[in-house]
């Protein structure tokens, strides 16, 4: 799903965090390099507008993580999904055996760098379409 802004492709992005100051972390990091990004807390169901991507927050005690990552994909059929956590060991491969577990595209372990966030976004919808401001 793609939105059109000034005649061009501009790929969006939902965020799907309970942390207020790490969603807006993410949504600054995005924003700059040029995407759309809608961010809501782990709590809410959808949300705004469509995405090409879905960065989904795991929580992993008591199968809180598998049940968001369920809502998730309920919520975004057939988009791709990024888990972030601070449950996962820093060294697990991006697109590797964890990825495969949890049924995302991707997973990345909290804390990380901007370049990972932008790297794992960039290798499932590329770069964005419109330049950033």
């Amino acid at each position: 799903m793609f939105r059109r802004l000034l005649g061009q492709v501009m790929s969006g992005i939902a965020i799907i965090e309970d942390d207020a100051q790490m969603r807006s972390l993410l949504t600054e990091w995005l924003t700059a390099e040029g995407y759309r990004v809608n961010g809501v807390s782990g709590g809410h169901a959808l949300a705004r507008g469509p995405a090409d991507v879905v960065i989904v927050d795991v929580y992993m005690p008591r199968h809180l993580g598998v049940e968001r990552l369920r809502s998730a994909r309920a919520d975004y059929p057939g988009m791709p999904i990024i888990a972030i956590s601070g449950q996962f060991r820093p060294d697990v491969e991006c697109a590797g055996p964890a990825a495969k577990a949890l049924g995302v595209e991707r997973v990345i372990a909290k804390p990380f760098k901007r370049e990972a966030l932008l790297d794992a976004v960039r290798s499932l919808i590329g770069q964005p379409l419109v330049a950033p401001h």
